[in-house]
């Protein structure tokens, strides 16, 4: 009897505590943020994004799948759109098609880096409701490849300059803009530019590229929008999967067949996810979003201590990006066999593209993939691939200068840190920069999220304002 009152003691006592905790799991105050005005000419700056959307900049692994053509086009379209731009920076180009342009400021020391790419992945005519390269204007919305991934991006750098320089404006500190034209195939313009900002002796106190936008409903319990900025972001590989088993022919099968091995493999790669693990990014998105969830939310996010298997479950269940947030992904992607129903593979080989989670690398998830499948003749083979990046911090004078001209522009949005999930050229900038950050500067729904690298793809006009009004406030603080 004395040890079930003791029990039930411990049990009281626990819950108390996590009530409390919760309880005292309160938003934190942010600095106020005074109230100004940019001034956008909204359509000047639509029919400049038109006219960038209308040149087919395609990039592609193999060069002559590329139009050289569209690419100088699209360089010299810039000069004709942004001559104040222009005639105040220094203009250079840096491997096959990245652009560096550098503004004076006041002082060489402090610099910063604006970035975006303005080449896009290919779009197929037919599969869209509207064409992909006519910049066509349709229900107060943009339609084109590259709206959102990333000229819309680009254009906002460049209209915010354009109205600075054209009213006298000069930064305090020197601003580069470094736009590369082979980001969607993991090209060499972006290395090339930090290489050439190396031998200039440019170290960056802040760069900021795509990444996180402003969303809403993406975090349990909670439907007020945040500012998502990447504060890290994953790193990516292409793993080859082989499976060796008896060739021939099909008319008698053995027990054991290769792509009946390698199925076993994909499945067992699906059924064990890769372990939780709870990121710097993760734990301070966690902390600050959870202060503004809904109370049971709050139980969860206040006591990760005892709750984080809990948390794990919900990150499995729901799946997408709040899984992708906690763990290595592995996304099966490519499948071959035999090349005829009548003929047994010697061997069949599934493709893997994992999303590596900081704190692990290519090829230790190489190593804890083939400990998941546990079988010899599956060989696990890295074909390329990049380790996570380093994570940028979220005090100092980088990030509050981001989150002032964040909430400047959107008031009332939360803003918050975030691992960002997929790739982008920013990872080449940590080597020479600590303040890497990744966002692109607008709201963007679920279904707009959706259209990157999809079809029809498209932006809302009504978002190019603030996105351009966004990027003035950046530069006026750089």
């Amino acid at each position: 009897m004395i040890a079930l009152w003791i029990l039930l003691v411990i049990i009281l006592a626990f819950i108390a505590v996590i009530v409390a905790r919760a309880c005292m799991f309160n938003p934190v105050s942010e600095k106020k943020v005074e109230a100004d005005s940019f001034s956008v000419d909204t359509k000047a700056a639509s029919e400049h994004l038109r006219q960038m959307i209308r040149l087919k900049t395609v990039s592609s692994v193999e060069d002559s799948q590329v139009d050289l053509a569209e690419f100088e086009k699209f360089r010299m379209l810039l000069r004709t759109l942004y001559p104040h731009v222009y005639a105040a920076c220094e203009y250079s180009e840096v491997g096959k098609h990245g652009m560096l342009l550098k503004w004076p400021g006041h002082s060489a020391e402090q610099p910063s880096v604006l970035m975006a790419h303005y080449d896009v992945v290919p779009a197929d005519p037919d599969e869209w409701d509207e064409p992909p390269f006519e910049g066509i204007v349709k229900g107060g919305e943009l339609w084109g490849r590259g709206t959102l991934d990333t000229k819309g991006t680009l254009m906002g750098v460049m209209e915010a300059a354009e109205s600075l320089i054209a009213r006298g404006f000069t930064p305090q500190s020197d601003v580069y803009f470094a736009f590369g034209g082979d980001e969607e195939v993991m090209g060499g313009d972006a290395p090339a530019i930090v290489a050439e900002l190396e031998r200039r002796g440019v170290h960056p106190a802040f760069v900021l590229d795509e990444g996180g936008a402003i969303v809403e409903k993406v975090f349990p319990g909670v439907d007020h929008p945040a500012a998502l900025i990447g504060i890290a972001e994953k790193g990516s590989a292409f793993l080859d999967l082989t499976a060796v088993g008896k060739g021939g022919h099909a008319s008698a099968p053995p027990a054991r067949q290769s792509v009946g091995v390698l199925a076993r493999a994909l499945d067992r790669i699906v059924s064990h996810p890769m372990p939780f693990v709870l990121t710097p990014p993760a734990r301070e998105l966690f902390d600050l979003m959870g202060r503004h969830s809904s109370f049971v939310y709050k139980l969860i996010f206040a006591n990760l201590w005892c709750f984080r298997p809990a948390l794990d479950l919900i990150c499995k269940k729901s799946g997408g990006e709040l899984n992708a947030l906690v763990r290595t992904t592995c996304a099966l992607t490519r499948l071959s066999g035999a090349e005829a129903y009548n003929v047994l593979p010697n061997q069949s080989r599934a493709g893997v593209n994992a999303r590596v989670i900081c704190g692990e690398t290519v090829e230790s998830v190489r190593r804890r993939m083939e400990r998941t499948i546990a079988d010899p003749d599956v060989r696990v083979t890295v074909v390329e691939g990049n380790d996570p990046s380093p994570v940028s911090p979220t005090s100092g004078e980088p990030w509050e200068r981001l989150s002032a001209a964040i909430r400047q522009t959107y008031p009332g949005v939360l803003v918050a840190p975030y691992l960002m999930l997929a790739c982008s050229d920013s990872r080449h900038y940590c080597r020479i920069c600590s303040n890497v950050y990744r966002f692109s500067g607008m709201p963007l729904s679920k279904e707009q999220r959706g259209m990157i690298h999809n079809r029809n793809e498209r932006i809302p006009l009504s978002l190019i304002p603030d996105t351009v009004a966004f990027f003035g406030r950046v530069l006026e603080r750089c």
